[in-house]
Formats: structure tokens, C-alpha cells, sequence
């Protein structure tokens, strides 16, 4: 695992991102997986419930594929090469390292995001309620909860 403290960052400009680390991540925004083109499609321009999220987001000495600031959440997604003993024991490392600065990672394989994308989808609602709340929308609130709301707008005035 890297060292965090190693970076070679700017001495005038501590807290930038280095310059290789922003043009690794531009590259792989420019070269996407079908599968981070679908997670993309849900959550780019705050359509997941208003969260906003950046794509392939550097972080530390990593990049995150899909990363909320506001619930400091993680979403990764995997193909083939994670299933091999080194990419596990890596993806473990950096895990542990986002874990420790208060991420939390949400692992998805690729394959699996086919088949359950409605079960995707609720896990990462969950895990972000979990960190930073954000109410329903009327048109997903039980019909009473949402009538007594605009009843006591109503009234207010």
C-alpha cells in the first residue's frame, strides 16, 4: 500500500491533487466500462435522490469510481481482475485505508449488476440514508404522510 504522506504535492498548493493522479482519472473517465456506463446513468447529475456524485474521483493515493462527498460514500465496481488473490488482497488494503478516513465502500461485481440492479440500487440508498439523510420526494412518500404535509402547509399561512 502506499504511503498517503509520500504524495509529491504542490509545497504552495498542499491540498491539490497531483497532476498524474488527475490525468490517470481523466483517462479512465474517457475509457469506461458498460458497467460504470450504467452506474453512471443513475447517479451523474444528482438523479439518485439529489446525492451528488463525482466519477473516478482521486482520494488519497487512490481513485474512487464513483464517490459522494455528502455521505462520503464509495461505490466501486469490479470486474474479473479483483477475483484474483492479489486484486483482493489490494482492494482489502485500500478498503481498510478509506474506512480509516471515514469512506465507506460498496462493492458491486460487474456480472451482478445485470441481474439485481433494483437490489443495487437499494443497498446504495440505504448506505447513503445511513450517512446523510436526505427526505422522499412526495411522489415516493406514503399518500397519507404526504397529504398531511400539504394540509399543514395549507394551514401555516
Amino acid at each position: 500500500m502506499r504511503n498517503p504522506k509520500s504524495q509529491n504535492l504542490s509545497p504552495t498548493r498542499p491540498n491539490m491533487t497531483p497532476p498524474k493522479q488527475t490525468a490517470i482519472a481523466r483517462t479512465l473517465r474517457k475509457h469506461d466500462t458498460w458497467a460504470e456506463k450504467l452506474m453512471w446513468s443513475w447517479l451523474r447529475s444528482r438523479r439518485f435522490s439529489a446525492y451528488k456524485f463525482r466519477r473516478q474521483h482521486a482520494f488519497g493515493p487512490y481513485i474512487l469510481d464513483f464517490f459522494c462527498v455528502e455521505g462520503f460514500l464509495d461505490i466501486e465496481l469490479d470486474g474479473g481482475q479483483h477475483g484474483h488473490p492479489e486484486g483482493r488482497k489490494n482492494d482489502t488494503e485500500r478498503d481498510t485505508w478509506l474506512e480509516a478516513r471515514g469512506v465507506k465502500v460498496l462493492r458491486f461485481w460487474n456480472s451482478r449488476l445485470c441481474r439485481e440492479q433494483e437490489a443495487i440500487r437499494d443497498t446504495i440508498w440505504r448506505a447513503l440514508q445511513e450517512r446523510a439523510p436526505h427526505p422522499l420526494p412526495d411522489c415516493c412518500r406514503p399518500m397519507i404522510e404526504t397529504i398531511q404535509i400539504k394540509t399543514k402547509g395549507i394551514g401555516a399561512k
